[in-house]
């Protein structure tokens, strides 16, 4: 195992914060990761009181937003990989929302 893959597989989140355009998470090492909130399509569309609440689980290594049926892996976060759902399940999702 090299040593960037071990890095990853370590990562652990200690706080979050969202804005209107970026999503940032403060890991319990002192790493910060920025990512653009685009590359996470139900975090763009969703209203800040959803982005607002999450939780940090499995001892820091995912990010769980309840309200917007979304999760997210720090390790994912930091290897830099958007969101990997559909344009189709994205837009069943959406519609959802508006009913």
């Amino acid at each position: 195992m090299n040593t960037l893959v071990s890095e990853i597989y370590e990562a652990h989140a200690q706080t979050i914060s969202i804005s209107e355009e970026s999503l940032t998470v403060d890991m319990v090492d002192g790493r910060t990761i920025i990512a653009p909130l685009s590359w996470y399509p139900r975090l763009w569309y969703g209203k800040p009181e959803e982005r607002a609440n999450f939780e940090i689980i499995g001892d820091g290594t995912i990010i769980h937003w309840p309200d917007l049926d979304e999760d997210l892996s720090v390790s994912g976060i930091l290897a830099g990989r958007r969101s990997g759902e559909s344009q189709q399940s994205l837009k069943k999702w959406l519609e959802k929302r508006t009913v």
